[in-house]
């Protein structure tokens, strides 16, 4: 088994919360490109979110793209998972934040996102993406992206 891929601190002073959940890398048809979340705080982050009572991984991702990008996609590659401690200052609570990550083909846009005026959205480049995303789990998986075998 390999070893648990850890970001982050645990502060011993800190109770966290544990958090999991699945995020998608989405790219383009050109793969130049990425889709990415910017919640009303201007950070950058994949799509995707906190799994919920009765859900799995794909469950999770399908909802929460409806929720942020109001799309779909077909889901076809496990990226891996990766963990990190962290400490949100605008909950004012520490998160062990254990995630999996995808890639998907075949984006499509079916409705307006239930989160529209929450969340905006865009495609980033790659290279940009690897430097802004907020959550270095994020920016892990992009880099599992770019290193997953060609089809």
């Amino acid at each position: 088994m390999a070893p648990e891929i850890v970001f982050g601190k645990k502060d011993p002073a800190i109770q966290y919360k544990k958090r999991i959940g699945a995020y998608i890398v989405i790219p383009d048809l050109s793969e130049e490109n990425i889709l990415v979340v910017s919640p009303p705080n201007k950070t950058f982050l994949l799509p995707g979110g906190g799994i919920e009572a009765g859900e799995d991984d794909t469950t999770t991702i399908l909802r929460e793209l409806i929720e942020e990008v109001g799309g779909t996609i077909t889901i076809n590659c496990y990226l891996g998972a990766a963990s990190e401690y962290f400490y949100s200052t605008f909950r004012h609570s520490g998160y062990y934040h254990p995630a999996h990550f995808y890639s998907g083909k075949e984006f499509s846009k079916i409705q307006e996102p239930l989160e529209g005026d929450f969340n905006q959205i865009s495609w980033m480049p790659v290279k940009e993406a690897q430097q802004k995303l907020k959550r270095p789990t994020h920016r892990w998986a992009v880099k599992q992206w770019l290193q997953r075998p060609q089809n």
